[in-house]
Protein backbone atom coordinates (compact mmCIF):
# COMPACT_ATOMS: atom_id res chain seq x y z
CA UNK A 1 0.00 0.00 0.00
CA UNK A 2 2.79 2.60 0.97
CA UNK A 3 4.55 1.23 -2.33
CA UNK A 4 1.15 2.21 -4.28
CA UNK A 5 1.17 5.39 -2.52
CA UNK A 6 4.68 6.61 -2.87
CA UNK A 7 4.23 5.76 -6.91
CA UNK A 8 0.76 7.62 -7.06
CA UNK A 9 2.14 10.77 -5.49
CA UNK A 10 5.83 10.78 -7.74
CA UNK A 11 3.23 10.19 -10.63
CA UNK A 12 0.75 13.22 -9.61
CA UNK A 13 2.96 15.69 -7.83
CA UNK A 14 4.82 16.85 -11.16
CA UNK A 15 1.57 17.36 -12.98
CA UNK A 16 0.07 19.36 -10.41
CA UNK A 17 2.86 21.76 -10.14
CA UNK A 18 3.37 22.02 -14.28
CA UNK A 19 -0.46 22.49 -13.99
CA UNK A 20 -0.23 25.00 -11.12
CA UNK A 21 2.53 27.01 -12.81
CA UNK A 22 0.92 27.17 -16.17
CA UNK A 23 -2.10 28.31 -14.03
CA UNK A 24 0.20 31.16 -12.44
CA UNK A 25 1.19 32.16 -15.89
CA UNK A 26 -1.87 31.85 -18.14
CA UNK A 27 -4.78 32.55 -15.32
CA UNK A 28 -5.04 35.95 -17.38
CA UNK A 29 -4.74 35.07 -21.03
CA UNK A 30 -6.74 35.69 -23.73
CA UNK A 31 -7.19 32.47 -25.67
CA UNK A 32 -8.65 34.18 -28.62
CA UNK A 33 -5.38 35.32 -28.94
CA UNK A 34 -3.95 31.60 -29.56
CA UNK A 35 -6.38 30.47 -32.40
CA UNK A 36 -5.99 33.28 -34.28
CA UNK A 37 -1.81 32.83 -34.32
CA UNK A 38 -2.87 29.12 -35.38
CA UNK A 39 -4.59 29.72 -38.37
CA UNK A 40 -1.73 32.48 -39.20
CA UNK A 41 0.74 29.98 -38.42
CA UNK A 42 3.44 29.23 -40.88
CA UNK A 43 3.42 25.43 -41.89
CA UNK A 44 6.26 25.04 -43.89
CA UNK A 45 8.19 26.49 -41.16
CA UNK A 46 6.48 23.95 -38.51
CA UNK A 47 7.40 20.70 -40.31
CA UNK A 48 11.13 21.50 -40.97
CA UNK A 49 11.51 22.37 -37.04
CA UNK A 50 9.10 18.87 -36.54
CA UNK A 51 11.85 17.27 -39.01
CA UNK A 52 14.87 18.35 -36.73
CA UNK A 53 12.85 17.25 -33.56
CA UNK A 54 12.66 14.21 -34.84
CA UNK A 55 16.22 13.77 -35.85
CA UNK A 56 17.71 14.67 -32.69
CA UNK A 57 15.90 12.04 -31.23
CA UNK A 58 17.30 9.56 -34.02
CA UNK A 59 20.54 10.50 -33.30
CA UNK A 60 20.87 10.10 -29.43
CA UNK A 61 19.48 6.48 -30.29
CA UNK A 62 22.54 6.32 -32.86
CA UNK A 63 25.06 8.08 -30.39
CA UNK A 64 23.67 5.42 -27.86
CA UNK A 65 24.15 2.35 -29.57
CA UNK A 66 28.05 3.36 -29.96
CA UNK A 67 28.51 3.74 -26.18
CA UNK A 68 27.18 0.12 -26.05
CA UNK A 69 29.45 -1.09 -28.64
CA UNK A 70 32.83 -1.11 -25.48
CA UNK A 71 30.75 -3.20 -23.28
CA UNK A 72 30.06 -5.81 -26.21
CA UNK A 73 27.04 -4.99 -27.24
CA UNK A 74 25.65 -4.53 -30.31
CA UNK A 75 21.91 -3.80 -30.36
CA UNK A 76 20.27 -2.90 -33.37
CA UNK A 77 19.93 0.84 -34.43
CA UNK A 78 15.94 0.70 -34.87
CA UNK A 79 15.72 -0.51 -31.14
CA UNK A 80 18.31 2.14 -29.47
CA UNK A 81 15.89 4.56 -31.49
CA UNK A 82 12.55 3.28 -30.39
CA UNK A 83 13.64 3.04 -26.81
CA UNK A 84 14.72 6.92 -27.03
CA UNK A 85 11.49 7.49 -28.42
CA UNK A 86 9.88 5.54 -25.46
CA UNK A 87 12.01 7.62 -22.46
CA UNK A 88 10.73 10.92 -24.24
CA UNK A 89 7.01 9.78 -24.08
CA UNK A 90 7.45 8.09 -20.35
CA UNK A 91 8.93 11.63 -19.20
CA UNK A 92 5.54 13.31 -19.85
CA UNK A 93 3.79 10.84 -17.39
CA UNK A 94 6.55 10.70 -14.28
CA UNK A 95 9.61 13.04 -14.90
CA UNK A 96 13.03 11.57 -15.26
CA UNK A 97 11.45 7.98 -15.76
CA UNK A 98 12.66 8.06 -19.06
CA UNK A 99 16.41 6.91 -18.42
CA UNK A 100 15.10 3.93 -16.32
CA UNK A 101 12.45 2.79 -19.47
CA UNK A 102 14.66 2.61 -22.40
CA UNK A 103 17.37 0.38 -20.45
CA UNK A 104 14.30 -1.47 -19.42
CA UNK A 105 13.34 -1.87 -23.49
CA UNK A 106 17.09 -2.57 -24.25
CA UNK A 107 17.33 -5.46 -21.84
CA UNK A 108 13.86 -6.55 -22.61
CA UNK A 109 14.88 -6.74 -26.49
CA UNK A 110 18.27 -6.76 -27.00
CA UNK A 111 19.46 -8.86 -23.88
CA UNK A 112 21.55 -5.90 -22.87
CA UNK A 113 22.17 -6.05 -19.09
CA UNK A 114 19.76 -3.41 -17.46
CA UNK A 115 22.59 -1.50 -15.16
CA UNK A 116 25.37 -1.74 -17.90
CA UNK A 117 23.39 -0.31 -20.15
CA UNK A 118 21.97 2.72 -17.17
CA UNK A 119 25.71 3.26 -16.79
CA UNK A 120 26.28 4.41 -20.23
CA UNK A 121 22.84 6.71 -20.19
CA UNK A 122 24.76 8.50 -16.82
CA UNK A 123 27.39 9.15 -18.61
CA UNK A 124 25.44 10.95 -21.95
CA UNK A 125 23.81 12.90 -19.09
CA UNK A 126 26.90 13.67 -18.04
CA UNK A 127 28.64 14.99 -21.33
CA UNK A 128 24.79 16.63 -21.99
CA UNK A 129 25.10 18.78 -18.82
CA UNK A 130 28.40 19.93 -20.25
CA UNK A 131 26.87 20.97 -23.37
CA UNK A 132 23.99 22.85 -21.72
CA UNK A 133 26.29 24.77 -19.49
CA UNK A 134 28.73 25.51 -22.56
CA UNK A 135 25.88 26.74 -24.45
CA UNK A 136 24.50 28.42 -21.23
CA UNK A 137 27.73 30.57 -21.18
CA UNK A 138 28.31 30.98 -24.85
CA UNK A 139 24.68 32.83 -24.37
CA UNK A 140 25.11 34.52 -21.72
CA UNK A 141 28.02 36.04 -22.91
CA UNK A 142 27.39 36.95 -26.20
CA UNK A 143 23.76 38.67 -25.20
CA UNK A 144 25.18 39.95 -21.78
CA UNK A 145 22.72 43.09 -21.72
CA UNK A 146 19.70 41.55 -22.59
CA UNK A 147 21.13 38.27 -19.22
CA UNK A 148 21.78 41.46 -16.96
CA UNK A 149 18.20 42.94 -17.86
CA UNK A 150 16.77 39.53 -17.04
CA UNK A 151 18.51 39.41 -13.79
CA UNK A 152 17.23 42.89 -13.15
CA UNK A 153 13.76 41.59 -13.55
CA UNK A 154 14.46 38.69 -11.14
CA UNK A 155 14.78 41.39 -8.41
CA UNK A 156 18.76 41.89 -8.54
CA UNK A 157 17.83 44.91 -10.18
CA UNK A 158 15.04 47.43 -11.56
CA UNK A 159 12.31 45.20 -12.66
CA UNK A 160 11.13 45.23 -15.74
CA UNK A 161 9.22 42.00 -16.80
CA UNK A 162 5.16 42.08 -16.34
CA UNK A 163 6.35 38.44 -14.76
CA UNK A 164 8.35 39.60 -12.21
CA UNK A 165 6.35 42.39 -11.18
CA UNK A 166 3.74 40.56 -10.16
CA UNK A 167 3.07 38.14 -6.61
CA UNK A 168 2.54 35.29 -8.97
CA UNK A 169 5.47 35.59 -10.98
CA UNK A 170 7.53 34.52 -7.55
CA UNK A 171 5.64 32.07 -6.72
CA UNK A 172 6.35 30.17 -10.03
CA UNK A 173 10.13 30.85 -9.33
CA UNK A 174 9.38 29.66 -5.64
CA UNK A 175 7.16 26.48 -6.83
CA UNK A 176 10.27 25.82 -9.36
CA UNK A 177 12.83 25.39 -6.84
CA UNK A 178 10.97 23.42 -4.79
CA UNK A 179 10.32 21.19 -7.70
CA UNK A 180 14.18 20.94 -8.17
CA UNK A 181 14.89 20.47 -4.62
CA UNK A 182 12.41 17.36 -4.18
CA UNK A 183 14.09 16.06 -7.37
CA UNK A 184 17.59 16.24 -5.92
CA UNK A 185 15.97 14.68 -2.79
CA UNK A 186 15.08 11.88 -4.51
CA UNK A 187 18.62 11.69 -6.62
CA UNK A 188 20.52 11.79 -3.31
CA UNK A 189 18.07 8.73 -1.58
CA UNK A 190 18.55 6.61 -4.63
CA UNK A 191 22.07 6.98 -5.04
CA UNK A 192 22.29 5.90 -0.84
CA UNK A 193 20.34 2.89 -2.12
CA UNK A 194 22.56 1.81 -5.29
CA UNK A 195 25.65 2.11 -3.11
CA UNK A 196 24.23 -1.02 -1.03
CA UNK A 197 24.18 -3.06 -4.34
CA UNK A 198 27.76 -3.82 -5.10
CA UNK A 199 27.31 -6.17 -8.02
CA UNK A 200 24.74 -3.21 -9.74
CA UNK A 201 27.47 -0.40 -8.87
CA UNK A 202 30.10 -2.80 -10.49
CA UNK A 203 28.00 -2.99 -13.74
CA UNK A 204 26.75 0.46 -13.40
CA UNK A 205 30.65 1.69 -13.71
CA UNK A 206 31.25 -0.49 -16.34
CA UNK A 207 29.14 1.17 -18.06
CA UNK A 208 30.49 4.42 -17.46
CA UNK A 209 33.75 4.36 -18.57
CA UNK A 210 32.68 2.83 -21.90
CA UNK A 211 33.72 5.91 -22.99
CA UNK A 212 37.02 5.98 -22.56
CA UNK A 213 37.46 2.38 -24.14
CA UNK A 214 35.82 3.69 -27.21
CA UNK A 215 37.09 3.52 -30.36
CA UNK A 216 35.39 5.89 -33.04
CA UNK A 217 35.28 8.29 -30.36
CA UNK A 218 35.45 11.74 -32.95
CA UNK A 219 31.68 9.98 -34.15
CA UNK A 220 30.45 9.92 -30.69
CA UNK A 221 31.75 13.88 -30.50
CA UNK A 222 30.23 14.36 -33.74
CA UNK A 223 26.85 12.91 -33.12
CA UNK A 224 26.73 14.76 -29.73
CA UNK A 225 27.17 17.99 -31.86
CA UNK A 226 23.70 16.44 -34.04
CA UNK A 227 22.19 15.88 -31.34
CA UNK A 228 22.24 19.57 -29.56
CA UNK A 229 22.34 21.21 -33.23
CA UNK A 230 18.87 19.35 -33.97
CA UNK A 231 17.66 20.74 -30.42
CA UNK A 232 18.36 24.19 -31.07
CA UNK A 233 17.08 24.17 -34.89
CA UNK A 234 13.83 22.58 -33.77
CA UNK A 235 13.47 25.56 -31.36
CA UNK A 236 15.12 28.27 -33.74
CA UNK A 237 12.92 27.72 -36.73
CA UNK A 238 9.70 28.10 -35.11
CA UNK A 239 10.31 31.91 -34.33
CA UNK A 240 9.75 32.10 -38.57
CA UNK A 241 6.41 30.47 -37.86
CA UNK A 242 5.16 33.59 -36.84
CA UNK A 243 5.01 37.28 -37.73
CA UNK A 244 5.95 38.61 -34.71
CA UNK A 245 9.16 36.30 -33.55
CA UNK A 246 10.24 35.84 -37.38
CA UNK A 247 12.80 39.47 -36.63
CA UNK A 248 14.20 37.81 -33.41
CA UNK A 249 18.14 36.95 -34.08
CA UNK A 250 19.98 33.89 -34.21
CA UNK A 251 21.69 35.04 -30.68
CA UNK A 252 17.99 35.46 -29.30
CA UNK A 253 17.19 32.10 -30.30
CA UNK A 254 20.81 30.75 -28.39
CA UNK A 255 19.47 32.62 -25.17
CA UNK A 256 15.85 31.07 -25.50
CA UNK A 257 17.20 28.15 -26.24
CA UNK A 258 19.81 27.11 -22.99
CA UNK A 259 17.23 29.12 -20.79
CA UNK A 260 14.44 26.52 -22.16
CA UNK A 261 16.71 23.72 -21.63
CA UNK A 262 17.88 25.16 -17.97
CA UNK A 263 14.10 25.36 -17.26
CA UNK A 264 13.46 21.47 -18.24
CA UNK A 265 15.59 20.62 -15.11
CA UNK A 266 12.34 21.48 -12.65
CA UNK A 267 10.39 17.89 -12.51
CA UNK A 268 7.28 18.58 -14.72
CA UNK A 269 6.28 16.80 -17.76
CA UNK A 270 8.44 18.14 -20.60
CA UNK A 271 9.47 21.12 -18.17
CA UNK A 272 5.35 22.42 -18.58
CA UNK A 273 5.24 25.59 -16.59
CA UNK A 274 9.14 26.61 -16.05
CA UNK A 275 9.57 26.22 -19.27
CA UNK A 276 6.90 28.54 -20.58
CA UNK A 277 7.77 30.98 -17.86
CA UNK A 278 11.20 31.55 -18.99
CA UNK A 279 11.12 31.60 -22.63
CA UNK A 280 8.04 34.47 -22.01
CA UNK A 281 9.90 36.90 -19.66
CA UNK A 282 13.21 36.79 -22.27
CA UNK A 283 11.27 37.00 -25.09
CA UNK A 284 9.40 40.17 -23.50
CA UNK A 285 12.82 41.58 -23.04
CA UNK A 286 13.24 41.28 -26.88
CA UNK A 287 10.19 43.48 -27.23
CA UNK A 288 7.84 40.84 -27.81
CA UNK A 289 4.34 41.84 -26.14
CA UNK A 290 3.68 39.40 -23.41
CA UNK A 291 0.42 38.15 -25.33
CA UNK A 292 2.53 36.96 -28.15
CA UNK A 293 5.57 35.73 -26.26
CA UNK A 294 2.77 33.44 -24.15
CA UNK A 295 1.48 32.06 -27.76
CA UNK A 296 4.63 31.27 -28.78
CA UNK A 297 5.52 29.35 -25.81
CA UNK A 298 1.78 27.53 -25.45
CA UNK A 299 2.19 26.66 -29.50
CA UNK A 300 5.94 25.09 -29.20
CA UNK A 301 5.46 23.66 -26.32
CA UNK A 302 2.36 22.09 -27.00
CA UNK A 303 3.19 20.64 -30.57
CA UNK A 304 6.81 19.21 -29.22
CA UNK A 305 5.28 17.91 -26.25
CA UNK A 306 2.66 16.22 -28.93
CA UNK A 307 5.24 15.26 -30.87
CA UNK A 308 7.34 13.55 -28.39
CA UNK A 309 3.61 11.72 -27.59
CA UNK A 310 3.53 10.64 -31.02
CA UNK A 311 6.86 9.14 -31.46
CA UNK A 312 6.50 6.96 -28.19
CA UNK A 313 3.04 5.67 -29.48
CA UNK A 314 4.86 4.73 -32.69
CA UNK A 315 7.66 3.21 -30.85
CA UNK A 316 5.72 0.59 -28.89
CA UNK A 317 3.48 -0.53 -32.17
CA UNK A 318 6.73 -0.69 -34.21
CA UNK A 319 8.36 -2.84 -30.72
CA UNK A 320 5.19 -5.02 -30.53
CA UNK A 321 5.06 -5.80 -34.23
CA UNK A 322 9.32 -6.65 -34.17
CA UNK A 323 8.51 -8.97 -31.26
CA UNK A 324 5.39 -10.62 -33.27
CA UNK A 325 7.91 -10.99 -36.01
CA UNK A 326 10.58 -12.44 -34.11
CA UNK A 327 7.83 -15.43 -32.70
CA UNK A 328 6.76 -16.26 -36.23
Amino acid sequence: MKKIFNKTIKTVLPIVLGILILYMIYADFDFTQLWAALAEMDLTWFAVSTFFGVMSHVIRGWRWRLTLAPLGYAPSSAVCVDSIFIAYAANLVVPRVGEVSRCVVLEQYERVPFAQSLGTVVSERLIDTLMVVSLTVLAVLLQWPVFCRFLGDAGFGTAESPLFASIGGWVVVLLSLAGIMALLYRVIRKMAFWKRIKSFISNFVVGITSLARMKNGWLFILETVGIWFCYFMQFYLCFFCFGFSSDLSLLAGLLLFVAGSVAVVVPTPNGAGPWHFAIISIMVLYGVSPTNASVFALIVHSTQTLLVAVLGLYALVMLQFRKTKDKQ
